[in-house]
């Protein structure tokens, strides 16, 4: 289990059960940490402050990050990088582990997100303004969307699905 998955469970454990989920979100906001390398996320329950982090990487220069893991993840505001993608495959809301390519339409440098840096299914990407064309992969499945457009400065959200979880389908043994 990595480490923002767990910290959000010892935190989800500790809370008080007499506080509800809808004000133990409140005032929910990621920030840049000082090294630039992480997203801190910081909100209050009963007066007391929680912090967790979240990695940020870069690719061909390019800032992103993943998140979505958790209802607070989920509410909290987030710096308005231009691109955010949001994962889900069968019955299930969210999905993870997505490796992600993204190519601009006209010359460029192509970005690739590895899928071990997709921990929520979330993946806010800071692209510059421009047109491109996006592959996300999940087990043997690609989804291809070309000629996405983004403006720096404004979010534009596209939604991936899948129509099966590839990551839990398993071919068993014939006896």
């Amino acid at each position: 289990m990595n480490r923002r998955i767990m910290l959000i469970l010892v935190l989800a454990l500790s809370l008080p059960t007499s506080e509800t989920v809808s004000s133990a979100a409140e005032d929910f906001v990621a920030r840049s940490g000082q090294s630039g390398e992480f997203l801190e996320l910081e909100h209050q329950i009963n007066g007391q402050v929680f912090k967790s982090a979240l990695p940020l990487h870069q690719a061909a220069g390019v800032r992103y990050f993943s998140a979505g893991v958790g209802l607070e993840e989920r509410q909290a505001e987030y710096p308005p990088f231009s691109l955010k993608l949001v994962f889900t495959a069968g019955g299930k809301p969210y999905l993870a582990g997505v490796e992600v390519t993204i190519q601009p339409a006209k010359k460029g440098t192509t970005i690739h997100i590895p899928g071990e840096h997709v921990e929520g299914p979330w993946l806010f990407v800071d692209l510059p303004s421009g047109v491109y064309d996006v592959t996300a992969t999940h087990g043997d499945h690609k989804q291809r969307l070309k000629g996405v457009k983004v403006e720096k400065g404004r979010q534009k959200t596209l939604h991936l699905r899948w129509a099966e979880d590839a990551g839990v389908t398993v071919k068993m043994p014939t006896e």
